[in-house]
């Protein structure tokens, strides 16, 4: 916690507003909206829930079929199913470990000049980790098909790529305040958009599609996935911290990079030119599984938790019959990678002690 969210709550809890509905949750939209540049905001239950709901808006149903990057959190990909339409996945590539434009560009000829010709109802491209994903090159395939984007900046708030924040990019984009994330309302997410319709939308299915009358009236099939007020009381002290938990992350990223540089086979996730990562995890790419395997266990035998790199979507069990576009790149990255300790509140003697193991682990 940064310090001001019991201010914030108690203020929610003074005048009452303990629902889903308060002046914390108008303040908390609007606050996104001024630090994304995105019109409109629409605060949720989840980033999951946002992503179900873009999906929805778009219209995606029975049948169709949604394409998002393999190497990513299942969430990206599950809401997907929800809808009964069918996932595509796509190989990253190594600049910045995101969605591959050759890739989405290859299943998109591929699919475009088929017997079917039915051309996915959404692209949805991740900022893996906190990185820009190739958002210039992703949107401009994506346009040339009339392909609706949903940026999935989950793990991404604070970053920006050419100047403009990740999150505004797509026809619509999400975030996740899950507690693992850079920022918090335990638990929670929301959609960003420049179109109205699509927040106001998003809004109306989030409170259980509940029609204009006196009475519960409903004519279409709803969900509830409003923030609640007391928790967007938690955003908004959040806010105030955001900036000093991208420089705290960077300054442990730069940590880590200035003292495992040298070992043969760490390699870190790039960052490209024009992009600005807020490096949620700092995360390594090692020679081989074993060399993972080696610094995780060690890690593990201190109860220091490292984890491995996202398991690529096509490769899971839930996917197996999924088409996937691209290489081995994803894949390659879940057998080599590996999230390093990353939390804010780390101390300098918590940081050289993880890198203390690390080393030793390589000099053996």
């Amino acid at each position: 916690m940064g310090g001001t969210e019991q201010s914030y709550i108690k203020e929610a809890f003074d005048t009452n507003w303990i629902s889903t509905v308060g002046p914390q949750l108008t303040k908390f939209e609007e606050s996104l909206s001024h630090y994304t540049q995105s019109k409109y905001v629409a605060a949720l239950a989840s980033g999951t829930s946002a992503i179900h709901l873009a999906l929805r808006i778009l219209g995606v149903g029975q049948g169709d079929t949604v394409i998002t990057q393999s190497f990513t959190f299942a969430a990206s990909a599950f809401p997907i199913t929800y809808l009964g339409a069918k996932p595509i996945f796509i190989d990253s590539e190594i600049d910045t470990w995101n969605m591959d434009p050759n890739a989405l560009e290859e299943a998109l000829n591929q699919i475009n000049n088929s017997s079917s010709r039915q051309l996915p109802k959404a692209v949805i491209p991740v900022h893996l980790y906190g990185m820009p994903a190739k958002m210039e090159e992703i949107t401009n395939i994506a346009a040339k098909y009339g392909i609706p984007v949903i940026e999935d900046a989950a793990e991404a708030l604070g970053s920006t790529y050419q100047n403009q924040s990740c999150g505004s990019f797509g026809n619509m984009g999400i975030l996740s305040f899950n507690g693992n994330k850079i920022i918090t309302t335990s638990g929670g997410g929301a959609l960003l958009s420049n179109k109205e319709e699509y927040i106001n939308k998003a809004k109306f299915l989030a409170t259980q599609a509940r029609d204009n009358a006196p009475h519960y009236e409903h004519t279409q099939i709803g969900y509830n996935y409003r923030l609640g007020n007391v928790n967007a009381a938690i955003g908004l002290g959040q806010m105030e911290v955001l900036g000093e938990r991208v420089k705290r992350k960077r300054e442990i990223f730069e940590i880590y990079k200035h003292a495992l540089s040298d070992f043969k086979g760490i390699t870190f996730q790039p960052e490209q030119d024009g992009s600005f990562s807020n490096r949620w995890l700092t995360a390594i790419r090692t020679q081989s599984f074993e060399q993972r395997e080696a610094i995780r266990l060690a890690l593990e035998k201190e109860n220091i938790e490292s984890r491995p790199l996202w398991k690529p979507m096509h490769l899971q069990p839930v996917f197996k019959q999924a088409p996937y576009y691209g290489g081995n790149v994803a894949e390659d990255m879940f057998n080599k990678g590996l999230c390093l300790p990353s939390g804010t509140a780390m101390t300098e003697d918590d940081l050289e002690r993880v890198v203390g193991i690390i080393k030793e682990t390589f000099n053996r």
